[in-house]
């Protein structure tokens, strides 16, 4: 009850914060002198009782105890006296206290007595609301949470937040677990006893994309709640489909309209009619491109999660065009003028972090094209992307990430180290860290492969960039090496390559 909506202004002033039984209602006394009749499980309500330290408080909640009150709710928040304190403590009694203990006594007797009232109330309450409800499923989400006072989420089949309050990120798997792979509209509402306590309720909801899920977060079991939320829910989720369907539409329109175009531009269509449909979504022809290409493993909803893409893009300050294109993203970033090599470093380190966020949503592998100048070098540049990233795919030492300005290096030392010459000498080379613990073969691969930056090969393995300096620092010492010296660091970059 401490987690029901009707009790938000009820607290525990002392006593037994987990007394066991269930409460079965609750009784009003008027003041703190009167006699309860025994109420075995039932919650005592003393109504004018706002001096906590009144020794009359004393008695009452040893009258309370005898007569089997499961608690007893007290006018007022103020602290109780020292010896209530003891007292309820030792007979395990909680003792609560409220602003207004009259409305929390009507609220409990509700849920406990007629929770088919409560659930009609909510569900009146969410159709009548629903009714003044125009425009996007934002409004329908925070109407539905308003509702039931309660975050409402519309979550993937990954468990994924689409929209409305995300859910825990502890809680996700859970919910996924307990939910069919493939929903379907007929499906009773599901409940999700989470190991937290709390619960969730999931009402599957069917549009125009995707399946996903229309989920409450309850945070404590009030069974007249349990049983009111899915009805809700029930009511709500045509509305939420009905929506989804409606964005849906507008998603793929405007997805279409994006990859004929950039089809026109890799055909080499260089029309005033093609620039002029450029220029009304604002793509920038001229300049210098860097082409991305993104992919993603597993099912991918290109066209639903291409916000998530921008929005990655733009938390790192990258105003990148990106386009819908079979099980991924076509992307690229125009400059007014050529970037010099260390902006183009800086912009290569800039869309591997756009890959750590994507991380979050999606399994992405990241090619990146050289710079090309003007129209035809979208073209040119995407399509060294589209290479870069077929070879990133299959190499999770490098983050699955390629650039195209190292890819010659690295398709020459992949040769070099499949030679059978080469193979022995650099497992001597490296025998000193294999059986060391810390995977020091691996963090130097990673090390030599980011060029010696040691942020970004704590971003790849998942560690702290010190425990990447410490390692770095004992390969140094155990190889006898000067990792700043090229010759050695190309030496055990080959060696590198052979061993992993």
């Amino acid at each position: 009850m401490l987690t029901a909506p009707g009790w938000r202004d009820v607290v525990v002033l002392g006593g037994a914060q987990d007394p066991g039984p269930t409460l079965a209602g609750s009784r009003v006394l008027m003041g703190v002198a009167g006699h309860p009749t025994p109420m075995p499980g039932e919650l005592l309500v003393v109504l004018l009782a706002s001096d906590h330290t009144d020794w009359r408080i004393d008695a009452l909640i040893s009258r309370a105890s005898a007569a089997g009150a499961a608690a007893v709710l007290l006018a007022g928040v103020e602290p109780l006296g020292r010896g209530a304190q003891l007292l309820a403590s030792r007979l395990q009694l909680p003792v609560l206290g409220s602003a207004d203990p009259l409305a929390a006594h009507e609220y409990l007797n509700r849920v406990t007595a007629e929770p088919d009232r409560v659930r009609a109330e909510l569900v009146l309450r969410a159709v009548t609301e629903l009714r003044r409800v125009e425009g996007e499923l934002e409004s329908v989400l925070r109407t539905t949470s308003a509702v039931l006072e309660r975050p409402v989420t519309l979550a993937g089949s990954d468990g994924g937040t689409l929209a409305g309050e995300p859910l825990e990120a502890a809680e996700r798997p859970e919910l996924v677990a307990a939910l069919p792979a493939v929903p379907v509209a007929w499906a009773a509402p599901y409940r999700v006893d989470l190991s937290s306590g709390a619960v969730l309720i999931a009402v599957s909801v069917l549009g125009a994309g995707p399946a996903c899920w229309l989920v409450a977060r309850l945070p404590g079991v009030v069974p007249a709640e349990v049983a009111a939320v899915p009805a809700v829910l029930t009511v709500v989720a045509p509305a939420v489909g009905q929506r989804l369907a409606l964005r849906r539409l507008e998603l793929e329109r405007d997805a279409r309209q994006r990859t004929s175009l950039l089809g026109e531009l890799l055909h080499g269509e260089r029309s005033e009619a093609t620039r002029r449909r450029a220029v009304d979504l604002g793509w920038q022809l001229d300049g210098w491109h860097t082409g991305i290409r993104i992919g993603a493993d597993g099912q991918v909803d290109a066209a639903g999660r291409r916000t998530d893409v921008v929005e990655a893009f733009d938390a790192e300050g990258l105003p990148a065009v990106v386009v819908e294109q079979g099980d991924g993203w076509s992307a690229w970033i125009t400059a007014a003028r050529e970037p010099t090599a260390t902006e183009v470093q800086q912009q290569a380190a800039a869309i591997r972090r756009v890959q750590r966020r994507l991380v979050q949503t999606v399994d992405p592998y990241v090619g990146v094209g050289r710079v090309q100048p003007g129209p035809g070098g979208i073209a040119t540049s995407l399509a060294e992307a589209g290479d870069a990233a077929g070879l990133a795919r299959g190499r999770r030492e490098t983050g699955r990430f390629l650039h195209v300005d190292r890819l010659g290096l690295a398709q020459l030392l992949l040769a070099w180290t499949r030679t059978d010459t080469f193979q022995p000498a650099a497992r001597a080379l490296l025998a000193p860290i294999e059986d060391q613990p810390g995977d020091l073969v691996g963090t130097l691969a990673a090390y030599l492969d980011t060029e010696s930056s040691l942020a970004e090969t704590a971003a790849v393995l998942g560690i702290h960039r010190n425990t990447v300096s410490a390692r770095i620092t004992k390969i140094q010492h155990l190889l006898g090496v000067d990792l700043a010296n090229s010759d050695e660091r190309l030496a055990l970059h080959l060696a590198c390559r052979t061993a992993r």
